[in-house]
């Protein structure tokens, strides 16, 4: 593959200071010494504008820079990351603990951070340890759960094929918009939806079937569980067997409880609701890729209290309503925004109940930007 040179930002840790001294503190008691300060032109600039550095890369990807020559590598996937170090594991089955390549380090980018849980990897065996080495650049990746994190963009797992996402009918509460949040993350990452509701031993689940019918309309598989009693877990066992799954939801719903059901060896930490305010409490810690006896991957995710759309403009929230598509080439206007315009075929629709009024309520809340606390 050919090769090119690129100008790269740092971060801003590793930045240097414009000046190494500052004259204003450093005369301010004498004025008078202020003129024989030592002075003078620099030809080079100094600050942000020069701290860039070049690197090779390969022509067409525009994310990694080309590995260093020499040495062995190889191919693996990241297992889990923890703390500065990341678990690859091998074709063969060897786990290897690795470090990040110092360049990686240094790249600035929109993500908080460079190597996430299922990314494929290249690595470099250390010499004389080959339970060691290094993270020489990541391989493009392909099926993401994403959200925004502080203005970045938090990568929660990679190069997976679907989402079952976990929602617990009591302690706590089901919130139905948080699935339409879900939902549209899923399509936005190129992941198939699964609809996981949990619990269903504390309730009755027969008030929920309008919502069901209307999900399965959609073509998102629902599934109700209770890792309790074993119901659901046959079903739910199936929907995972040969495929790339991530498992996530709010804290207490019973994403790890479930993965126990489904594979008892594996023995994840589990904990009760709180009493005091009936919410769940962190128990999984670190996104961590299993292997499932029935074949293919899952991942356990910790709970996550935001769920915001990243990288999206309020006029692409549309795209992730698909049931909308019919309707939205009949609006008055080309750019309708669904909110105001009194020609939207959209709200006509919602009116006429040919669409759902919970669904629209749902686009509302994310074409405002608006935070749902989980």
């Amino acid at each position: 593959m050919a090769k090119k040179k690129i100008r790269v930002e740092f971060r801003k840790n590793r930045n240097k200071p414009p000046r190494a001294n500052d004259i204003t503190v450093q005369f301010q008691g004498n004025a008078a010494e202020a003129g024989d300060a030592q002075s003078g032109e620099r030809v080079r600039a100094k600050g942000d504008i020069s701290r860039r550095r070049t690197i090779i890369q390969d022509d067409g990807d525009d994310s990694m820079p080309s590995m260093k020559v020499g040495g062995e590598t190889r191919i693996g996937r990241v297992l889990r990351v923890q703390g500065l170090f990341s678990m690859v594991e091998l074709n063969d089955g060897t786990v290897v603990r690795c470090g990040l390549r110092r360049l990686l380090k240094s790249l600035l980018t929109d993500e908080r951070s460079i190597v996430t849980t299922g990314d494929l990897v290249t690595i470099r065996l250390a010499e004389g340890d080959p339970t060691e080495g290094t993270i020489e650049r990541v391989e493009p990746r392909r099926g993401v759960l994403t959200r925004a994190s502080r203005r970045r963009e938090h990568v929660l797992v990679a190069n997976i094929d679907q989402l079952v996402i976990v929602m617990s009918l009591v302690e706590p509460e089901l919130k139905i918009h948080l699935i339409d949040r879900y939902v549209a993350t899923a399509h936005k990452g190129e992941l198939a939806p699964i609809l996981c509701l949990n619990k269903i031993d504390l309730t009755d689940p027969v008030e929920l079937q309008p919502m069901i019918g209307a999900y399965s309309q959609m073509g998102i598989p629902t599934v109700l569980t209770s890792a309790r009693t074993g119901e659901g877990i046959p079903r739910l066992r199936e929907l995972l067997a040969g495929r790339a799954t991530v498992f996530s939801g709010q804290s207490g719903v019973g994403k790890s409880s479930l993965l126990n059901a489904i594979q008892p060896d594996l023995a994840l930490r589990v904990k009760t609701v709180s009493d005091q305010n009936h919410k769940g409490r962190h128990t999984t810690t670190t996104a961590e890729l299993i292997r499932l006896e029935t074949g293919g991957w899952v991942v356990d995710t910790p709970g996550v209290r935001q769920l915001q759309l990243w990288d999206t403009r309020p006029e692409e929230v549309e795209m992730y309503f698909r049931e909308f598509r019919p309707f939205i080439a009949r609006c008055g206007f080309p750019d309708c925004t669904h909110t105001h315009e009194r020609t939207c075929a959209v709200k006509a629709a919602v009116a006429r109940r040919q669409l759902s009024e919970r669904r629209y309520h749902s686009y509302l809340g994310m074409f405002n930007g608006m935070d749902e606390e989980e």
